[in-house]
């Protein structure tokens, strides 16, 4: 398959040199200049039509700006965190340490083995690390949903991901 760079949206008017806003209408057109491709985006009311020897040409709505990404989660630094947080004896370590299982299950990191009771009648899930083969035992601290999801933004903001 053949490659050809052809440059993105410029956002700028090549008429007025405006900028181009989110929900403004456009037209591109693509021209061939010394054997590139040269892309040139143009306000709806000051398009022209095409160029003589233009190749392609289309009309688009500018995106809404694009909201920050969250950085892409690490999951190594999640189960060193997971890790750490094992001998927690307080009610929020034992919460992190619970929300970062679903996370890291959600993210294939480890695998859902057993859910058991243990001598005490608390429920415990089982986890498989699926890199190293290690099962972990984590106690459920029965959170409600909103529960959950505050612990995941604070998991979230220690370390570093919101």
């Amino acid at each position: 398959m053949t490659e050809y760079d052809i440059a993105g949206p410029t956002r700028v008017c090549a008429a007025t040199g405006r900028p181009l806003q989110p929900g403004d209408r456009y037209y591109a057109v693509l021209t061939g200049r010394d054997g590139e491709f040269v892309r040139a985006d143009y306000a709806a009311d000051a398009w022209p039509g095409p160029p003589p020897g233009y190749l392609a040409y289309w009309a688009g709505t500018v995106p809404p700006a694009e909201k920050p990404r969250r950085p892409a989660v690490d999951d190594d630094a999640l189960v060193g965190c997971f890790d750490r947080l094992a001998a927690a004896g307080d009610g929020d370590g034992r919460n992190f340490r619970y929300v970062a299982a679903l996370l890291l299950m959600r993210r294939k990191r480890f695998r859902f083995e057993d859910a058991i009771r243990d001598d005490a009648g608390s429920d415990v899930l089982l986890v498989r690390d699926t890199r190293t083969g290690t099962v972990h035992r984590v106690p459920d601290p029965r959170l409600a949903d909103d529960q959950a999801a505050a612990v995941q933004a604070e998991l979230f903001r220690v370390l570093g991901w919101e």
